[in-house]
């Protein structure tokens, strides 16, 4: 723990659940809803985005009338629709709740969720008792986003409402960066958990300290279908201790300090009501499985009007504050003020109400304004008040009301912008000229002249170290990248700072000394351009090697980041704990070694085919962690052949696996005569079991396609190296800004 923020590292292998969970699945859209349309059967005839192909979202953004949105959208506040009527007749609390949950969903340890893309219009999201009726916040939006088309994003206007609606109010917002371009599908390779119930449905929850049972990574929430925790304390036991401790694990997993998970609740409770205004039974399926005459809408209500005073969400009702719709310092004020006494909601949830308030602390009815009730608090609001950390923290806030305001701000800001990557991804006049330590902040570089280039090419090749390890070197460098959250890439060369340096698949002692040479040869080029370079270099060696006069593409002008503005903290969930690219296993879970291999895969954005030549290439160019054999299926080792293909499609051997190695290792044997050929682990014999990869396999094992292996394996090299490189294609996007 960090003493200065109060903040856990997220480290530890990232999938440890119990019962062999399937890192990529759990339970499927299919498994909750089995007679949901299977449109998924079309893909295998293009793509579901109706956007034109070339269709450049950067672009659109950037044309777009910025501030008459906005204008729109503050309107919107208190245009009160009939058909789903505004508390308090303004719509803000409903909106900072549909952005909050649109990026709420992000965790750290697979930098998978968020707002990124615009997923809460799909299912899960759109279905979880969490988000219930969050489907009409959408509706609401929509006249908007009709409005104005291609130019704003659904996963930008989510959170741009949530913005709008704070200041609206009065609130403090730190800025806004626009850039998240929509899917139009439901990510597929988002674990949500294992669980065969929602939180509703009496699923335990997930942290059980009386059975030794711990949040699993890489989730977050505390329970299936919650973006964070249960509101009524753990497993619904309104115990505020309990739902502290539920508190501090699941903000950490969203990448929250103790300070800030405060602010950001107390920030957030300041506006709006809970909804439980009857019995909960009374409400319909969710908006996946509602009929068809509902067009999308879920949770249609039987209880009176079904909407307004008669609404049923959480089950919780009533308001924090006695001012719902208004910026002040009353949350704190109420919550520390007053004792607290355990009641039950109309819905029958459970929730805390003042003793003995005051008329004048009690809030005004949502849709009767001459009526007064009393205000609440949930037990995990309460968790604020009876734990002496957050109550330490609470105290600070309440005496000093505009580090409340500066916290929840920046709080606020890095919650609706984590997961969107570096600073440079950022479009827009509201971008803030602050950098934050958790954008990972890299100087610019300076692009290199070709001579500079080509002398330090020359310089490292004959430097004494082997293609292998200049290749690894700049694997590791490159390969922390992850497309769901933009995080981890060669850009920063931060592979030399800590925790990277000391990341035992990184190889320490080993690295220490390529570095450092490096360093000494790098001459006008950053540290970061030039392990890129290292690496390309030996590849365009290895292929001319095998007989290929191929260049491998090179772009530089990346920067060096510093140790001082690197969050080791909030990098540690991206160490890897499985690397089948250098085929390396630290830690044995529950999860397949090759499904470990798709999920790192699909984290580095690769597409099957890619996937394959990539594995297969850095196999024999002897990019293995600390050179092990296993997987190197050639007689030429450093050269860029096909060799792995070849020799693993080869039926002249026999597979037998290493007693003791709990089915992780392997030898091959001659079929006749029992000499031992190769060393191979689950990584590498996949390509020659699962009959699609082998079909891939096969393609780069044939003769005549030697050359398209290696012009394949340069291709998808140079996307990882380049993985990163939003100061690039964003470049001319803030020049045109400007």
């Amino acid at each position: 723990m960090d003493a200065a923020t109060g903040s856990m590292s997220g480290g530890g292998c990232p999938f440890n659940g119990d019962g062999g969970v399937r890192a990529l699945l759990g339970r499927t859209n299919k498994d909750w809803w089995p007679d949901a349309l299977p449109l998924e059967i079309l893909l295998v005839n293009g793509s579901p985005d109706p956007l034109d192909e070339d269709f450049d979202y950067a672009e659109a953004f950037n044309a777009l009338d910025y501030h008459a949105l906005k204008k729109d959208l503050t309107a919107l506040m208190t245009d009160s629709k009939p058909w789903w009527p505004a508390d308090y007749g303004h719509y803000g609390p409903f909106f900072i709740r549909m952005a909050w949950h649109a990026a709420g969903t992000y965790r750290t340890g697979d930098g998978r969720g968020g707002a990124n893309s615009g997923q809460q219009r799909f299912a899960p999201l759109n279905s979880w008792p969490d988000n219930g009726n969050l489907d009409k916040a959408r509706r609401l939006l929509w006249p908007v986003k009709q409005k104005y088309g291609k130019n704003i994003s659904w996963a930008d206007l989510f959170i741009l409402a949530g913005n709008v609606a704070i200041e609206s109010m009065g609130g403090p917002v730190l800025g806004f960066g626009g850039g998240r371009r929509d899917v139009f599908e439901a990510e597929r390779d988002i674990y949500w958990g294992g669980e065969d119930l929602w939180v509703n449905e009496g699923v335990a929850t997930r942290i059980r300290p009386e059975e030794e049972v711990d949040l699993e990574n890489p989730l977050a929430a505390i329970q299936m279908g919650l973006i964070y925790v249960n509101p009524e304390g753990p497993g619904g036991d309104p115990d505020p201790l309990g739902s502290a401790r539920d508190i501090k694990v699941t903000f950490e997993r969203m990448a929250m300090n103790h300070e800030e998970t405060v602010a950001l609740t107390a920030g957030g409770h300041t506006f709006g009501k809970c909804h439980g205004a009857g019995d909960p039974s009374l409400l319909d399926v969710a908006p996946e499985a509602s009929d068809i005459t509902l067009q999308g809408l879920g949770w249609a209500s039987t209880y009176e009007s079904g909407f307004g005073p008669h609404t049923i969400t959480s089950g919780l009702e009533g308001a924090w504050t006695n001012t719902p719709t208004e910026w002040t310092e009353n949350y704190f004020r109420l919550l520390l003020d007053y004792e607290y006494e355990l009641v039950t909601s109309p819905a029958g949830a459970k929730q805390w109400q003042p003793i003995d308030q005051k008329e004048e602390d009690m809030a005004p009815d949502a849709h009767d304004p001459s009526k007064k009730v009393p205000t609440m608090m949930t037990t995990a609001d309460m968790a604020l008040k009876m734990d002496p950390e957050f109550r330490a923290i609470s105290e600070k806030f309440r005496n000093d009301h505009e580090a409340l305001r500066d916290a929840f701000a920046r709080a606020w800001f890095k919650l609706t912008h984590r997961d969107m990557g570096p600073k440079c991804r950022y479009l827009g006049p509201e971008v803030p000229e602050e950098d934050m330590i958790w954008q990972d902040p890299v100087p610019a570089g300076t692009m290199p002249s070709d001579a500079d280039v080509s002398a330090f090419k020359s310089k490292i090749l004959d430097a004494g170290f082997s293609i292998g390890e200049l290749v690894r070197t700049a694997w590791y460098s490159a390969s922390t990248f992850r497309k769901s959250d933009h995080r981890g890439g060669a850009n920063g060369a931060r592979i030399r700072l800590e925790p990277q340096k000391g990341w035992a698949a990184n190889e320490p002692a080993l690295l220490d000394r390529i570095l450092a040479r490096i360093d000494e040869l790098r001459g006008n080029l950053s540290m970061a351009d030039a392990i890129v370079l290292a690496g390309t270099a030996a590849v365009e060696k290895a292929a001319k090697d095998a007989g290929f006069d191929v260049e491998v593409p090179f772009t530089g002008g990346r920067g060096d980041a510093t140790q001082e503005w690197t969050d080791v903290d909030s990098f540690a969930p991206l160490e890897p704990f499985a690397d089948a690219f250098r085929n390396y296993l630290r830690t044995k879970s529950n999860v397949k070694t090759e499904e470990l291999m798709l999920d790192r895969a699909s984290l580095l954005g690769l597409s099957t085919p890619e996937m394959t030549v990539l594995l297969g290439g850095l196999r024999v160019l002897g990019a293995n962690f600390e050179d092990r054999p296993h997987g190197v299926f050639t007689d030429r080792k450093g050269q860029l052949t096909n060799d792995f293909f070849v020799n693993l499609l080869d039926m002249d051997t026999v597979w037998e696996v290493v007693d003791g190695s709990g089915d992780e290792e392997f030898i091959g044997y001659d079929r006749g005569g029992r000499q031992e050929k190769w060393k191979a682990t689950r990584a590498d014999l996949i390509f020659g079991s699962n009959s699609q990869l082998r079909a891939t396999a096969e393609v780069y094992a044939e003769r005549g396609h030697e050359e398209k292996f290696v012009r394949d394996f340069v291709k998808v090299w140079t996307k990882v190296m380049n993985a990163d490189r939003c100061d690039l294609t964003y470049a001319k996007y803030h020049k045109e800004a400007a």
